[in-house]
Protein backbone atom coordinates (compact mmCIF):
# COMPACT_ATOMS: atom_id res chain seq x y z
CA UNK A 1 0.00 0.00 0.00
CA UNK A 2 1.14 3.54 -0.82
CA UNK A 3 2.24 5.20 2.41
CA UNK A 4 2.03 8.71 0.88
CA UNK A 5 -1.72 8.73 1.51
CA UNK A 6 -2.45 11.01 4.45
CA UNK A 7 -3.66 9.47 7.71
CA UNK A 8 -6.58 11.31 9.28
CA UNK A 9 -7.39 10.92 12.96
CA UNK A 10 -11.11 11.42 13.51
CA UNK A 11 -11.79 11.25 17.25
CA UNK A 12 -9.47 8.27 17.56
CA UNK A 13 -10.48 6.60 14.31
CA UNK A 14 -7.52 6.52 11.93
CA UNK A 15 -8.19 6.29 8.20
CA UNK A 16 -5.66 6.33 5.38
CA UNK A 17 -1.99 5.43 5.05
CA UNK A 18 -1.49 1.80 6.02
CA UNK A 19 -4.19 1.81 8.64
CA UNK A 20 -6.84 -0.88 8.68
CA UNK A 21 -10.04 -0.36 6.75
CA UNK A 22 -12.69 1.81 8.42
CA UNK A 23 -16.43 1.21 8.12
CA UNK A 24 -18.76 4.14 7.48
CA UNK A 25 -22.28 2.82 7.95
CA UNK A 26 -25.83 3.56 8.97
CA UNK A 27 -29.27 4.01 7.44
CA UNK A 28 -29.75 6.20 4.39
CA UNK A 29 -31.94 8.59 6.34
CA UNK A 30 -33.11 9.04 9.93
CA UNK A 31 -36.57 7.46 9.80
CA UNK A 32 -37.15 7.87 13.55
CA UNK A 33 -34.97 8.13 16.63
CA UNK A 34 -35.56 4.66 18.07
CA UNK A 35 -34.71 2.81 14.85
CA UNK A 36 -31.64 4.95 14.19
CA UNK A 37 -30.40 4.39 17.76
CA UNK A 38 -31.00 0.66 17.40
CA UNK A 39 -29.01 0.49 14.16
CA UNK A 40 -26.15 2.45 15.75
CA UNK A 41 -26.12 0.07 18.73
CA UNK A 42 -26.01 -2.98 16.44
CA UNK A 43 -23.23 -1.50 14.29
CA UNK A 44 -21.19 -0.64 17.37
CA UNK A 45 -21.60 -4.19 18.71
CA UNK A 46 -20.57 -5.87 15.44
CA UNK A 47 -17.55 -3.65 14.75
CA UNK A 48 -16.30 -3.78 18.34
CA UNK A 49 -16.40 -7.58 18.24
CA UNK A 50 -14.48 -7.65 14.94
CA UNK A 51 -11.98 -4.92 15.80
CA UNK A 52 -13.12 -2.62 12.99
CA UNK A 53 -13.35 1.15 13.49
CA UNK A 54 -16.80 2.62 12.83
CA UNK A 55 -18.03 6.02 11.69
CA UNK A 56 -21.81 6.35 11.92
CA UNK A 57 -23.72 7.98 9.08
CA UNK A 58 -27.33 8.97 8.51
CA UNK A 59 -29.00 11.84 6.67
CA UNK A 60 -31.10 14.37 8.57
CA UNK A 61 -32.50 15.67 5.26
CA UNK A 62 -32.05 13.55 2.18
CA UNK A 63 -32.65 16.34 -0.31
CA UNK A 64 -31.50 14.53 -3.46
CA UNK A 65 -34.76 12.67 -4.05
CA UNK A 66 -36.31 11.73 -7.38
CA UNK A 67 -39.86 12.68 -6.43
CA UNK A 68 -41.34 15.61 -4.53
CA UNK A 69 -43.24 13.01 -2.51
CA UNK A 70 -40.16 11.06 -1.36
CA UNK A 71 -39.37 10.87 2.36
CA UNK A 72 -36.48 13.17 3.30
CA UNK A 73 -36.00 12.76 7.04
CA UNK A 74 -36.72 14.79 10.19
CA UNK A 75 -34.95 17.93 9.04
CA UNK A 76 -31.87 19.80 10.19
CA UNK A 77 -32.68 20.67 13.82
CA UNK A 78 -34.28 17.42 14.96
CA UNK A 79 -31.91 15.31 12.87
CA UNK A 80 -28.81 16.90 14.40
CA UNK A 81 -30.25 16.39 17.88
CA UNK A 82 -30.62 12.66 17.18
CA UNK A 83 -27.14 12.40 15.69
CA UNK A 84 -25.69 14.23 18.68
CA UNK A 85 -27.31 11.74 21.05
CA UNK A 86 -25.90 8.82 19.05
CA UNK A 87 -22.46 10.43 19.11
CA UNK A 88 -22.55 10.82 22.88
CA UNK A 89 -24.16 7.49 23.76
CA UNK A 90 -21.97 5.28 21.55
CA UNK A 91 -18.83 7.44 21.39
CA UNK A 92 -18.82 7.38 17.58
CA UNK A 93 -17.64 9.88 14.98
CA UNK A 94 -20.66 11.11 13.01
CA UNK A 95 -21.05 11.80 9.27
CA UNK A 96 -23.95 13.37 7.44
CA UNK A 97 -24.42 15.24 4.19
CA UNK A 98 -25.07 18.94 3.65
CA UNK A 99 -26.95 20.46 0.74
CA UNK A 100 -26.55 24.21 1.17
CA UNK A 101 -24.10 26.69 2.65
CA UNK A 102 -26.72 27.65 5.26
CA UNK A 103 -26.46 24.16 6.75
CA UNK A 104 -22.69 24.29 7.24
CA UNK A 105 -22.50 26.24 10.50
CA UNK A 106 -25.05 24.21 12.51
CA UNK A 107 -23.84 20.87 11.19
CA UNK A 108 -20.23 21.69 12.08
CA UNK A 109 -21.31 21.87 15.73
CA UNK A 110 -22.26 18.16 15.66
CA UNK A 111 -20.69 16.38 12.71
CA UNK A 112 -17.14 15.08 12.72
CA UNK A 113 -17.30 14.60 8.95
CA UNK A 114 -19.23 16.89 6.63
CA UNK A 115 -20.17 15.04 3.47
CA UNK A 116 -20.55 16.74 0.10
CA UNK A 117 -23.10 14.76 -1.93
CA UNK A 118 -22.04 13.46 -5.34
CA UNK A 119 -24.52 15.67 -7.17
CA UNK A 120 -23.01 18.73 -5.45
CA UNK A 121 -19.32 17.85 -5.79
CA UNK A 122 -18.71 20.79 -8.15
CA UNK A 123 -20.50 23.38 -6.00
CA UNK A 124 -17.69 25.79 -5.18
CA UNK A 125 -19.41 27.75 -2.41
CA UNK A 126 -20.48 24.56 -0.64
CA UNK A 127 -17.01 23.02 -0.78
CA UNK A 128 -15.31 26.22 0.41
CA UNK A 129 -17.80 26.79 3.23
CA UNK A 130 -17.40 23.20 4.39
CA UNK A 131 -13.62 23.46 4.24
CA UNK A 132 -13.62 26.61 6.36
CA UNK A 133 -15.09 24.69 9.30
CA UNK A 134 -11.88 22.70 9.75
CA UNK A 135 -13.94 19.52 9.96
CA UNK A 136 -13.07 16.46 7.91
CA UNK A 137 -14.72 16.82 4.49
CA UNK A 138 -15.87 13.73 2.63
CA UNK A 139 -16.25 14.55 -1.06
CA UNK A 140 -18.36 12.02 -2.92
CA UNK A 141 -17.15 11.92 -6.51
CA UNK A 142 -19.96 12.82 -8.86
CA UNK A 143 -21.43 10.08 -11.04
CA UNK A 144 -20.54 12.32 -13.98
CA UNK A 145 -16.92 12.90 -12.94
CA UNK A 146 -13.73 11.20 -14.13
CA UNK A 147 -11.49 10.17 -11.22
CA UNK A 148 -8.72 12.61 -12.14
CA UNK A 149 -11.22 15.49 -12.12
CA UNK A 150 -11.81 15.10 -8.38
CA UNK A 151 -8.63 17.15 -7.96
CA UNK A 152 -10.61 20.32 -8.68
CA UNK A 153 -12.99 19.63 -5.79
CA UNK A 154 -10.02 18.81 -3.57
CA UNK A 155 -8.36 22.13 -4.44
CA UNK A 156 -11.50 24.04 -3.48
CA UNK A 157 -11.38 22.59 0.02
CA UNK A 158 -7.59 22.97 0.20
CA UNK A 159 -7.97 26.67 -0.67
CA UNK A 160 -9.32 27.17 2.86
CA UNK A 161 -6.20 25.62 4.41
CA UNK A 162 -8.14 22.46 5.26
CA UNK A 163 -6.38 19.26 4.25
CA UNK A 164 -8.60 16.92 6.23
CA UNK A 165 -10.23 15.37 3.18
CA UNK A 166 -11.71 11.98 2.25
CA UNK A 167 -12.75 11.02 -1.28
CA UNK A 168 -15.60 8.57 -1.87
CA UNK A 169 -16.28 6.61 -5.05
CA UNK A 170 -19.92 5.70 -5.71
CA UNK A 171 -20.00 4.54 -9.31
CA UNK A 172 -20.16 6.24 -12.68
CA UNK A 173 -23.18 6.87 -14.90
CA UNK A 174 -23.44 4.24 -17.62
CA UNK A 175 -26.29 5.01 -19.97
CA UNK A 176 -29.76 5.57 -18.51
CA UNK A 177 -30.60 4.53 -14.93
CA UNK A 178 -27.39 2.58 -14.42
CA UNK A 179 -24.11 2.97 -12.56
CA UNK A 180 -20.90 0.97 -12.97
CA UNK A 181 -17.64 0.72 -11.04
CA UNK A 182 -14.16 0.95 -12.50
CA UNK A 183 -11.77 -0.15 -9.78
CA UNK A 184 -8.85 1.69 -11.39
CA UNK A 185 -10.51 4.72 -9.78
CA UNK A 186 -9.28 3.70 -6.32
CA UNK A 187 -5.50 3.91 -6.96
CA UNK A 188 -5.97 6.89 -9.28
CA UNK A 189 -7.69 8.91 -6.56
CA UNK A 190 -5.37 7.69 -3.78
CA UNK A 191 -2.55 9.30 -5.78
CA UNK A 192 -3.95 12.67 -4.70
CA UNK A 193 -2.75 11.79 -1.20
CA UNK A 194 -6.06 11.42 0.63
CA UNK A 195 -7.95 8.37 1.92
CA UNK A 196 -10.36 6.83 -0.57
CA UNK A 197 -13.64 5.16 0.42
CA UNK A 198 -15.85 2.89 -1.68
CA UNK A 199 -19.59 3.40 -1.34
CA UNK A 200 -20.69 -0.11 -2.27
CA UNK A 201 -24.37 0.59 -1.70
CA UNK A 202 -24.95 3.69 -3.85
CA UNK A 203 -22.81 2.01 -6.51
CA UNK A 204 -25.59 -0.53 -7.08
CA UNK A 205 -28.29 2.12 -7.26
CA UNK A 206 -30.43 2.38 -10.39
CA UNK A 207 -31.11 6.14 -10.36
CA UNK A 208 -34.75 7.15 -10.87
CA UNK A 209 -35.48 3.72 -12.34
CA UNK A 210 -38.47 2.64 -10.26
CA UNK A 211 -41.39 4.93 -11.10
CA UNK A 212 -40.48 8.00 -9.11
CA UNK A 213 -37.83 6.45 -6.86
CA UNK A 214 -34.42 4.93 -7.41
CA UNK A 215 -34.12 1.20 -7.81
CA UNK A 216 -31.14 -0.90 -6.94
CA UNK A 217 -29.38 -4.25 -7.18
CA UNK A 218 -28.48 -5.00 -3.59
CA UNK A 219 -27.42 -8.54 -4.51
CA UNK A 220 -24.15 -7.02 -5.80
CA UNK A 221 -23.26 -4.95 -2.72
CA UNK A 222 -21.15 -7.66 -1.10
CA UNK A 223 -19.30 -8.43 -4.34
CA UNK A 224 -18.34 -4.77 -4.81
CA UNK A 225 -17.33 -4.43 -1.15
CA UNK A 226 -14.95 -7.39 -1.42
CA UNK A 227 -13.54 -6.12 -4.71
CA UNK A 228 -12.95 -2.70 -3.17
CA UNK A 229 -11.07 -4.20 -0.24
CA UNK A 230 -8.93 -6.15 -2.72
CA UNK A 231 -7.76 -2.97 -4.47
CA UNK A 232 -6.89 -1.19 -1.26
CA UNK A 233 -9.71 1.10 -0.19
CA UNK A 234 -9.18 2.99 3.05
CA UNK A 235 -12.81 2.82 4.03
CA UNK A 236 -16.04 1.05 3.12
CA UNK A 237 -19.30 3.00 3.03
CA UNK A 238 -22.48 0.95 3.47
CA UNK A 239 -26.08 1.99 3.96
CA UNK A 240 -27.72 -0.65 6.14
CA UNK A 241 -31.26 -1.30 7.29
CA UNK A 242 -32.93 -4.07 9.30
CA UNK A 243 -35.68 -4.39 6.66
CA UNK A 244 -34.50 -2.82 3.39
CA UNK A 245 -37.76 -3.58 1.58
CA UNK A 246 -39.55 -1.36 4.11
CA UNK A 247 -36.94 1.40 4.21
CA UNK A 248 -38.27 4.91 3.53
CA UNK A 249 -35.25 5.83 1.40
CA UNK A 250 -32.78 3.83 -0.74
CA UNK A 251 -34.00 0.46 0.47
CA UNK A 252 -33.32 -1.12 -2.91
CA UNK A 253 -29.61 -0.42 -2.54
CA UNK A 254 -29.24 -0.97 1.22
CA UNK A 255 -27.58 -3.98 2.80
CA UNK A 256 -29.73 -6.03 5.16
CA UNK A 257 -28.28 -5.46 8.61
CA UNK A 258 -28.14 -9.14 9.51
CA UNK A 259 -25.76 -9.77 6.59
CA UNK A 260 -23.20 -7.25 7.77
CA UNK A 261 -21.18 -9.27 10.28
CA UNK A 262 -20.39 -12.11 7.90
CA UNK A 263 -19.41 -9.66 5.17
CA UNK A 264 -17.11 -7.70 7.49
CA UNK A 265 -15.31 -10.86 8.58
CA UNK A 266 -14.38 -11.49 4.94
CA UNK A 267 -13.55 -7.85 4.28
CA UNK A 268 -11.23 -7.77 7.28
CA UNK A 269 -9.26 -10.77 6.01
CA UNK A 270 -8.90 -9.25 2.52
CA UNK A 271 -7.87 -5.89 3.95
CA UNK A 272 -5.20 -7.46 6.17
CA UNK A 273 -3.72 -9.38 3.23
CA UNK A 274 -3.63 -6.35 0.94
CA UNK A 275 -2.10 -4.05 3.54
CA UNK A 276 0.78 -6.43 4.24
CA UNK A 277 2.33 -5.43 0.91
Amino acid sequence: MDSKVKTLNINGVKIGGKNRLVLIAGPCVIENESMTMSIAEKLKSITSKLGIDLIFKASYDNANRTSINSFRGPGLKKGLEILSRIKDKYNLPILSDVHSTEQIKPTAQVLDIIQIPAFLSRQTDLLVSAGETGRVINIKKGQFMAPWDIRHAIKKVESTGNRRIIITERGYTFGYNMLVNDFRVIPIMRDFGYPVVLDATHSVQLPSAAEGVSGGQREYIEILAKAGAAVGIDGLFLEVHPQPDKALSDGANSLKLDRLEKLLKTIKVIDEIIKKD
